[in-house]
């Protein structure tokens, strides 16, 4: 299993890298809001714009070494305050775990501090990467006046859904990999314990076939792609990074110990279920269900065995306050009554491109969204430029009231015209940048398989 370092997992990502200080003649403004802190920077020629970032999930294992200003942590900041562009965030009251509830509150007071401490914007755009996408796009539903228009990148808009998901890939690697091990998937008593349980049986499933073709099965059921390494060529054979995501993401991060331990403090129990949930009709709706079948027949498994196995296996059911936490604080309802542009790595794992369809499947007016999708694995993985290229979407948008065309060449000739130093792209795998071209592409996601609604 390779070693990821990253600051947050399950879709819901910040990348940790160096910072650079605020450029020249910029009002620097950082200090707390309620003893949350925050940071806000003002160009000289400020345009009047201001962009509202919210940031993803944090964990224990790590975090940026400043308040993020966007997906991007340098080089996207900067080209914004050169070209006029005010910068505002909040880190969110208790900085770690699941903060959608205290983000809605904090970045609506941020605004309201901007607007008696550096002035009234002519127009405001809610932005953010991974949860935080999320929650710029619940902060512009809940706050249609506060907000001009929304950009989420490699967003999660339907958390409840993601959680099972995620429990739903853990009830797979318990059931299937973990032996007879006591191991609680929920409100668990010995969260590291568990965690490391369910952390060996994906190690363990790695060694032969069957385990591979079984980690294919636990994938398949999150329309999980295998595609880890955002450096590198899209893998012949997914099922190698399809683990890494369910060892990193979904075990490490949304496990016992990770994020569902904070998750269910807040929620005041646990929100995920799967009662009610037939694997087998499952599999078949997933887009992965082929491969499955695949690697079954390799290893010589019986799929309808371990489905019956799966079947058999003590469920789960939810606490009701808690799936009423999730609806009010994250599931979007998708009444938008603002323009929005999207982008998302086609193949990302940690946040599924299911979330994009099943967010513009919600909304009443198709005609405010605008969704591109780039070519690569990883998440949130994209550079400057392609960042860049989606901001200036929504800005056409905004400034002359209609779309301009969205096809995949002329967004990557835009993203092109940035030039070198705006193609860098931040790997997870290797925890470094390199340059790579656009990879702008005509790309429509699977279904969501376990939808909120």
């Amino acid at each position: 299993m390779r070693r990821l370092v990253i600051a947050v997992v399950a879709g819901m990502l910040a990348l940790a890298v160096p910072a650079t200080a605020a450029q020249p003649q910029h009002r620097s403004h950082a200090g707390t809001i309620g003893g949350v802190k925050f940071r806000v920077e003002v160009p000289s020629n400020w345009n009047g714009t201001l962009l509202l970032y919210s940031h993803g999930l944090y964990t224990q294992f790590g975090s940026p070494p400043v308040t993020m200003l966007a997906n991007r942590l340098e080089d996207v900041p900067n080209w914004l305050l050169r070209n006029g562009f005010a910068l505002a965030a909040s880190e969110f009251e208790g900085y770690y775990g699941y903060t959608v509830e205290p983000a809605l509150r904090d970045q609506i007071a941020l605004l309201d501090w901007f607007g008696r401490n550096v002035g009234k914007p002519r127009r405001t755009i809610a932005t953010g990467s991974s949860m935080g996408g999320g929650i710029a796009a619940l902060l512009a539903e809940r706050n249609p006046h506060r907000f001009d228009g929304v950009l989420g990148m490699c967003a999660e808009y339907d958390p409840q859904s993601t959680w099972n998901t995620g429990l739903d890939i853990a009830f797979v690697v318990k059931t299937l990999l973990a032996g007879d091990k006591d191991i609680d998937l929920v409100k668990a008593r010995d969260p590291d314990a568990s965690t490391e349980a369910l952390q060996q049986a994906v190690v363990g499933a790695e060694q032969d076939a069957t385990g591979r073709a079984r980690i294919a099965l636990a994938a398949a059921l999150g329309n999980i792609p295998g595609w880890y390494d955002a450096h590198g060529p899209r893998p012949e054979d997914p099922i190698a990074d399809q683990a890494e995501w369910i060892y990193w993401a979904y075990i490490t991060g949304m496990g016992p110990k990770g994020g569902r331990e904070d998750l269910e403090r807040r929620a005041g129990g646990n929100p995920s279920f799967n009662i009610g949930v037939d694997y087998s009709r499952l599999l078949g709706k997933s887009h992965l269900r082929d491969e499955v079948r695949r690697a079954y027949r390799k290893a010589g498994a019986d799929l309808d065995a371990d489905l019956a196995k799966l079947a058999k296996a003590p469920r789960i059911a939810p606490d009701p306050q808690a799936v009423a936490y999730m609806y009010r604080n994250g599931v979007a309802s998708g009444r938008l009554r603002v323009p929005m542009v999207t982008l998302h790595n086609a193949r990302d794992g940690g946040a599924v491109s299911d979330q994009e369809r099943w967010y513009a499947d919600k909304l009443d007016r198709p005609d405010r969204i605008r969704q591109l999708y780039v070519d690569r694995g990883g998440h949130c993985a994209f550079s400057a430029a392609e960042e860049l290229t989606a901001l200036r979407t929504l800005l056409d948008k905004l400034d002359t009231g209609r779309w301009q065309a969205t096809d995949p060449a002329r967004l990557n000739s835009a993203a092109a015209a940035y030039g070198s130093t705006y193609q860098n792209v931040f790997d997870l795998l290797t925890i470094s940048d390199k340059e790579m071209p656009p990879a702008f592409i005509d790309f429509t996601p699977p279904r969501s398989l376990r939808p909120s609604h």
